[in-house]
């Protein structure tokens, strides 16, 4: 019986922002492991050199380009390499956010506001626009969008973050739908309460944790190793009728 190649990744050129740590890291690893070609992205050089060198001892193709996408320079810069090194993008993972502010969503300040939207909306926006435009000059691609599930039950005290969420998600179908005649497919991935550094306030305090875990009918915190499986399916070939979809990776936390 013939294997299935619809997960291969292979001649597949990948770009992962936030992608030195958590679920960015996970999802770099797992699409390297299939074959693709990844360019693993974040702010500092140095841990996203981390990532990509064990991918490559491990026998896969990586390399380490750092961008903030919250600088719009820093966003052209990285589309000018993958265009010079490259020459094509199949596959875009936005994955980079911040969430500078935990409170009380009047007590959000200016500042903190204009970070999160600059990053989360701004910056995946710009991202979507490059990587749709690089794909469609080759013939197609897919884009996945780390959104949240506060992006459709707005988390207490991340009000901001659960708007721009919320963000992500409309902007999702949006693309979806304009790019699908260029080829290009983009779907969006909702995590739930996962165990990485960007949610440590979160997952670290027992009564938030606990609280949380009243609305998950798996009852457990997710491994960052669990949400790049989805995002798997979303980048290849097993999913090539599939656009415009939010996925929940939640434990069940939006049935509840």
């Amino acid at each position: 019986m013939e294997r299935s190649t619809s997960f291969d990744l292979g001649g597949k050129v990948a770009l992962v922002t936030g992608a030195s740590r958590g679920i960015g890291e996970a999802i770099a690893r797992l699409l390297a492991e299939h074959g693709a070609s990844v360019i693993v992205s974040s702010r500092k050089i140095d841990g996203c050199e981390a990532v990509a060198s064990s991918i490559r001892d491990a026998g896969g193709k990586a390399e380490a380009v750092a961008c903030h996408i919250g600088e719009l320079e820093q966003i052209e810069n990285m589309f000018n390499h993958i265009k010079s090194q490259h020459g094509k993008l199949d596959i875009l993972v936005n994955n980079a956010a911040t969430n500078p502010h935990f409170g009380h969503i009047t007590e959000t300040p200016i500042s903190m506001f204009q970070k999160t939207v600059d990053v989360n909306i701004r910056g995946y926006f710009v991202m979507c626009q490059e990587g749709a435009k690089l794909m469609a000059a080759n013939g197609g691609g897919s884009i996945v969008n780390v959104a949240s599930v506060n992006g459709v039950i707005p988390g207490d005290m991340q009000g901001i973050y659960s708007v721009t969420k919320a963000a992500v998600i409309s902007m999702t179908k949006a693309f979806a739908k304009e790019c699908a005649p260029m080829g290009i497919r983009v779907n969006a991935l909702l995590p739930g309460m996962t165990d990485t550094k960007f949610a440590s306030a979160l997952v670290n305090n027992d009564e938030i944790r606990e609280h949380a875990m009243q609305h998950v009918p798996m009852k457990r915190v997710a491994d960052p190793s669990e949400m790049a499986g989805a995002v798997l399916y979303l980048a290849s070939s097993a999913s090539s009728y599939t656009t415009g979809a939010a996925l929940n990776v939640d434990g069940g936390y939006l049935t509840a």
